[in-house]
């Protein structure tokens, strides 16, 4: 669920990037305006996805690329 959400924040993110830059919303362009329904429901689930992400914030999930252990604090790491 963590990847997926990350996925849609990035989604997000970058619809928003070129809102910014090029006043050009992404996903109204391709799903027929922003009152589109498919649209408004694509907006929704990008921000449930955010509202998600905010947990990772707060919540010691490690992702699934760390496979070393961190050296304990004050250690050499050799």
């Amino acid at each position: 669920m963590d990847r997926l959400s990350l996925a849609l924040v990035i989604v997000g993110a970058v619809n928003w990037g070129l809102v910014g830059l090029f006043q050009f919303d992404l996903i109204a362009f391709l799903f027929g305006g922003q009152g589109a329904l498919i649209s408004r429901v694509l907006y929704t689930v990008v921000g449930a996805a955010g509202l998600w992400s905010i947990t990772m914030l707060f919540t010691g999930r490690v992702g699934a690329h760390d496979t070393h252990a961190m050296p304990a604090e004050g250690g050499t790491g050799a």
